[in-house]
């Protein structure tokens, strides 16, 4: 039996978690006798919309000096030599509504385990050394990483700033680099004190664990501050008029594209999955069968791939799955264009943008709709291949309420939801008139002048294409975008996320 049978066997095999009755704060179990790991997944309801205005990035900061900084029993470096025979780790997920403290250990390992991932929680030292530590991991990333090293992800984040802007999402997770410089051990201490505590947390727990283990759980975690902070309200998006595009200048040798609009719905709404199936034949992530991907890559060898997403997708490049524990109450679609040519960029973003035009316009095919719903009932199947993969879809399923576990409908929907469905969905929720473009090119101001200009872009090719090809080049070379002047900036890449 080849690896991949094997896998899917297994997986099949596997319940995808317990769907049981809970209470908000009720723990999250997830029982598997001859699981030989026990895996921790500890939510925390605080992330980036908790940061104080002028402290963007306490939360993720906190978090790390929780799990990447010393205890009041030992160094980190003392932390780290201990971990390490025992093959074991915990860290930390700071998203914009969500932390999660997770940790993973064989359970013969757990009495050497358990004690690490519990000072860490209850006796973090806030030294001053893992403060400074820290924030200069984060300025680097920041200032060197994703300002120059990754065009991608520095598109993405501009894309969700613009997108959220002037709300509690409206920021970059990792803070800004004048605020993160302004963080101090006080605001660090006031902060976990204020958000983790005893109130705000629910424990996920997963594996071969003893019910002794969750008593013992229960019993630490209840030495957390009392409390809970008040709630922040749903971020109300601002609307968008026409196109929009932010053009990051910066020295690179092509340019990167995210497009993108806030989303109305959110997984465990009917409609959410009906766009799932649309989405997934657009531009399923990581694969080849996307339209996107087709049309862009396949066909014209523009770059390494195209994609689309109805739910945030962090990380993208590292991932091959979407990623749990990112949950929020207010969702994008989002468009992903790796990096092109920039003499093709012009191009390549007509023939995403008239793609989903033709996809809203004119909806699935009958085709399309059942190729897609059958892909998906066996794909989803890989999203939860271990414990603590599905621990993390259990935990997102308390935070948006599901009384049916998510990836049990969604594979129950692919069964129930039509045609109809599906495309009505697309004409309520996506739509090609507003929306915003970021694009990180170098040459900004010569792709300005061409946008408002709508002027052609045709292309040329090393080898001779298809005809069929060719026919559709002109099409997309003069799909129109409209584009007003005032609706353009450029934006140093310096000047990103400074402040």
């Amino acid at each position: 039996m080849s690896r991949r049978v094997l896998l899917l066997a297994t997986l099949v095999a596997l319940p995808l978690f317990a769907a049981v009755p809970r209470d908000a704060a009720a723990p999250i179990l997830l029982p598997v006798a001859k699981d030989p790991t026990v895996s921790f997944r500890l939510w925390f309801k605080v992330g980036s919309q908790n940061d104080p205005a002028g402290k963007e990035g306490l939360a993720a900061l906190t978090a790390a000096m929780l799990t990447e900084a010393a205890t009041q029993q030992r160094r980190y470096d003392e932390i780290l030599d201990q971990l390490f025979p025992l093959a074991s780790t915990y860290g930390a997920s700071a998203s914009v509504e969500m932390t999660v403290i997770s940790g993973r250990t064989h359970v013969d390992n757990l009495a050497d385990f358990y004690p690490l991932l519990r000072d860490a929680l209850l006796t973090p030292a806030f030294s001053q050394a893992d403060l400074d530590r820290l924030r200069s991991r984060t300025l680097n990333f920041i200032e060197n990483q994703l300002r120059f090293a990754s065009d991608e992800e520095l598109g993405k984040a501009v894309l969700a700033n613009e997108i959220f802007g002037g709300t509690r999402y409206g920021h970059l997770g990792a803070g800004t680099v004048t605020a993160l410089k302004s963080i101090t051990v006080v605001d660090v201490k006031a902060f976990y004190t204020a958000h983790y505590t005893r109130d705000n947390v629910v424990i996920g727990l997963g594996g071969g664990y003893s019910p002794a283990l969750l008593d013992q759980l229960r019993a630490d975690l209840a030495k957390l501050p009392a409390g809970a902070p008040a709630p922040v309200p749903a971020p109300s998006p601002p609307a968008l008029s026409g196109l929009s595009v932010t053009l990051v200048e910066k020295p690179t040798a092509s340019t990167a594209i995210s497009v993108g609009f806030p989303l109305g719905v959110v997984r465990g709404a009917r409609e959410w999955y009906a766009l799932a199936i649309a989405n997934s034949w657009l531009g399923e992530h990581r694969n080849s069968s996307g339209r996107l991907y087709q049309v862009i890559r396949e066909q014209r060898g523009l770059n390494y791939g195209d994609y689309t997403y109805i739910e945030a997708y962090p990380n993208g490049g590292a991932r091959m799955t979407p990623p749990q524990n990112v949950a929020r109450r207010s969702q994008l679609f989002e468009l992903w264009i790796r990096p092109v040519p920039h003499e093709a960029r012009h191009f390549a973003l007509r023939a995403a943008l008239r793609e989903v035009d033709r996809l809203v316009t004119h909806g699935m095919t009958a085709e399309q709709f059942e190729e897609r719903r059958q892909f998906l009932k066996k794909y989803v199947l890989h999203y939860a291949a271990t414990t603590g993969e599905r621990l993390g879809y259990a935990i997102d399923d308390a935070f948006y309420g599901l009384s049916e576990p998510h990836l049990v409908q969604f594979r129950r929907l692919m069964d129930e939801l039509t045609l109809a469905e599906v495309n009505a969905a697309l004409k309520k929720h996506w739509q090609l008139g507003n929306l915003k473009i970021v694009a990180v090119t170098q040459g900004a101001a010569a792709f300005a002048d061409a946008l408002v200009a709508d002027a052609a872009s045709p292309i040329t090719y090393a080898s001779p294409k298809p005809a069929a090809v060719v026919a559709a080049d002109r099409e997309i070379s003069t799909f129109p975008l409209s584009i007003r002047r005032a609706a353009v900036k450029i934006v140093p890449v310096a000047e990103l996320f400074a402040k």
